[in-house]
């Protein structure tokens, strides 16, 4: 139990940087891990994620499904706050960010805040390491309060001295709270009315009241459950809500109530309950140390004209490093982003030459020869391009992105899907379900199949997305679905489909 006015102890995520720190990489069942700092303080954060894992899984009885772990969160710890404003580039408030996608999620995170009073980077990793838990192994959607209140009630985790407790006061909420006016209407449809600031992080704040108190609440056991259900199956938020929980302007009252009360209750588990797998550290090679930079621009994801700035950087960097796999590889994507086909693919032939199992190479070897192709309509090309994507594939059969591209060369090459390419994209998918892309291709290639039940699943979550702009696509296309415009709706999702992969799918 812990006092609402009380501080939030134990945060620190914060890494201490010894002199002349090197690059290292902590490799863990759920996490790769990049920072500038001393195996023992990355191995910390690595086993801390681990534990929040473990204890998210836990909490919801929720099993590892098969070769999940192939696909693991890429987190980059920098050294500052304004190091990840810009990586991110127009973010000029931001603490750390997370992009969703096939190829690899990442998170973006400083080693300590920016400021006293600033908010803790361990909350904005663990409130976005939610979101990707969330996703991953549900296949509901939520609501914009559950989907920020649940992330901000896992956000605040804590590490005593002997148990990780989940669900502590969320303090950097408490402004919000205590001082935002927000009615309960609008909580459960903010698309009712533009929001302003203030507005929109108190659906933060009282999105993670109501979540926190229908976790503990004995008299409003599985109504949750059963507004989550009615959601899925179409009802409006409104509507479910009212139906689920008894009248709005009613959970409303008890939520001030619980809002003034003395104290705040969190779960409470011990780590003998949360087994830490293995973790490996490494300190990155001379070459990988003086790419690292490149490598997180590259990672952030660029356009053209980004990608061509970090590869001429990285032309001047690379020359010593012809022998190391792992640079070529890195060197193989800045190559490809740039539009130097050539280039990557030499790049990518080097790293095999050293390191014949490199997915990364083989994928990007690929990707060269799908884009060759389809400039030249060549037959012969495709099947080449096949050829490299199924050899990644057999080196790593739960990498997603292989299984996605191959069902994309043939769409790509403007022909029918083979039942294997199909089979693979659905299994991508189950691999990857945070990837926005993968959604959209899911989802046309369910129209296809006439499972228009499947496809309006597929894009709910992404039609409930807090984050999604005015004009929601897969909103629109849900509609388009729910009025039986279905051709239409296939005609508006393809094209959604490739831009979210050419955009590179996170935010």
């Amino acid at each position: 139990m812990m006092r609402f006015g009380g501080w939030i102890a134990g945060l620190a995520l914060t890494l201490a940087t010894p002199a002349m720190a090197e690059w290292r990489e902590a490799r863990a069942k759920h996490f790769v891990i990049y920072a500038n700092t001393g195996e023992d303080d990355i191995r910390r954060m690595a086993t801390r994620l681990e534990q929040l894992d473990g204890a998210m899984r836990r909490m919801h009885a929720v099993a590892e499904q098969p070769g999940q772990t192939s696909n693991p969160v890429t987190v980059y710890a920098v050294a500052s706050a304004s190091e990840v404003q810009s990586l991110c580039g127009k973010c000029p408030n931001i603490v750390g960010f997370y992009q969703p996608r096939i190829s690899g999620s990442v998170a973006f995170t400083p080693r300590r805040g920016s400021s006293e009073g600033s908010i803790d980077p361990q909350i904005v990793l663990f409130h976005e390491y939610a979101h990707h838990f969330l996703l991953g192994n549900a296949s509901t959607a939520y609501p914009a309060w559950y989907a920020e209140g649940y992330a901000e009630f896992v956000s605040t985790a804590s590490f005593d001295k002997e148990a990780l407790r989940v669900g502590v006061a969320a303090m950097h909420r408490a402004y919000s709270l205590l001082r935002t006016d927000l009615a309960i209407e609008t909580l459960f449809d903010p698309t009712r009315r533009k929001l302003d600031v203030d507005q929109q992080a108190a659906i933060y704040a009282r999105g993670w009241l109501l979540t926190h108190y229908l976790m503990f609440s004995k008299e409003r056991e599985n109504q949750l459950g059963s507004y989550l259900r009615q959601l899925n199956e179409g009802v409006p938020s409104l509507k479910a809500g009212e139906a689920a929980f008894g009248g709005l302007k009613a959970l409303d009252k008890d939520l001030d109530r619980y809002l003034s009360g003395a104290r705040i209750t969190n779960v409470v588990l011990p780590y003998t309950m949360l087994s830490v797998p293995p973790i490996t550290v490494r300190t990155l090679s001379e070459g990988e140390q003086a790419m690292m930079a490149l490598r997180m621009r590259s990672e952030r994801g660029v356009n053209r004209e980004a990608g061509r700035a970090v590869y001429d950087r990285a032309l001047r960097t690379v020359g010593p490093y012809g022998d190391d796999p792992v640079v070529q590889g890195w060197l193989a994507e800045m190559a490809y982003d740039a539009g130097e086909d050539a280039a990557a693919e030499a790049a990518a032939d080097r790293a095999l030459a050293k390191d014949p199992k490199s997915v990364q190479a083989l994928t990007y070897k690929a990707m060269v020869l799908m884009r060759r192709a389809e400039q030249s309509h060549n037959a012969e090309g495709w099947a080449e391009a096949r050829r490299w994507i199924v050899k990644a594939n057999r080196l790593n059969p739960d990498a997603a992105e292989p299984l996605s591209l191959y069902y994309r060369s043939y769409r790509m090459a403007g022909v029918k899907p083979t039942d294997a390419a199909v089979q693979g994209l659905y299994r991508a998918f189950e691999l990857v379900p945070q990837d926005r892309g993968l959604r959209f291709m899911v989802a046309a290639q369910a129209i296809e199949l006439g499972d228009i039940k499947g496809a309006r699943a597929t894009l709910r979550p992404l039609a409930f997305d807090p984050h999604a702009p005015a004009d929601n696509r897969a909103a629109q296309l849900l509609n388009l679905l729910d009025s039986d415009k279905v051709q239409e709706a296939l005609a508006r999702i393809r094209g959604n489909a490739e831009q979210a992969v050419t955009e590179g799918a996170g935010s």
